[in-house]
């Protein structure tokens, strides 16, 4: 789908401005949620969680090597303390994903919300090896961008990553994210320069994102032992 910015005159001066919004109506923000997929569920971080997340986590100092502001977490009291904060904070909003039989195996965020222009963003994607690669770390996104568009009501859903993290800019393409452009310098991180990619999802790509994902996760695109028959990348439309 190719974006176009819309203009209409102004009533007044006649000058070219974008069209109005239906609903300019703020968004409401994030809620304590528990959202149900077929291989886990999503639900409001708590500090409970954090002794089940450790056990996927330590060990695994790489998956915080682009998360800007904290870790790695050299001790489960460390850890545990930083849960216990995030758990806490009304921005990042953060989400366990539970697997149906491993328990919690990771947490993302909704962030950067913004209610007034209906804007928010997905952040601090923190998948363990227990998570990663599965149908589940798929369904949580599926969950959490259908919660954003059909229940909360936001226009726009952002995916931002640092530039060198080639393996986030791949999952925000094959999410169905469309790439928008490199700022630089963005962000100081951890004391060293952070260039920042930026993607965008619009309610208006929504229904035909969703269907990719609900043809992806549908039991008909696993083979037997459990291989994918069709790339989401591809349902949804997206070049690799």
């Amino acid at each position: 789908m190719k974006y176009e910015t819309k203009s209409e005159p102004d009533p007044r001066t006649g000058q070219p401005v974008g069209p109005k919004v239906p609903d300019p109506s703020p968004a409401p923000r994030p809620g304590p949620v528990t959202l149900e997929g077929r291989f886990g569920r999503l639900e409001k971080l708590q500090p409970g969680h954090a002794a089940a997340l450790w056990k996927h986590f330590q060990g695994h100092p790489e998956l915080w090597t682009y998360i800007g502001a904290y870790g790695p977490f050299d001790t489960e009291k460390e850890f545990a303390a930083h849960i216990e904060r995030f758990a806490a904070s009304p921005d990042p909003y953060v989400y366990a994903i539970i697997d149906k039989d491993k328990g919690p195996v990771g947490y993302f965020t909704l962030m950067e919300i913004r209610p007034a222009h209906r804007v928010i963003e997905v952040g601090h994607v923190m998948y363990s090896p227990a998570l990663k690669r599965s149908p589940l770390a798929t369904e949580a996104q599926y969950l959490l961008a259908k919660y954003v568009f059909e229940t909360l009501g936001y226009r726009r859903y952002e995916w931002k990553c640092h530039a060198l993290n080639a393996a986030s800019r791949r999952a925000g393409q094959r999410l169905g994210f469309t790439y928008e452009g490199l700022f630089r310098q963005y962000l100081i991180a951890k004391g060293r320069n952070r260039d920042n990619a930026w993607f965008s999802m619009l309610d208006s790509e929504w229904p035909m994102r969703k269907a990719g994902f609900e043809k992806w996760l549908s039991p008909e695109n696993f083979t037997g032992d459990g291989q994918q028959k069709q790339s989401l990348i591809a349902l949804n439309g997206m070049s690799p």
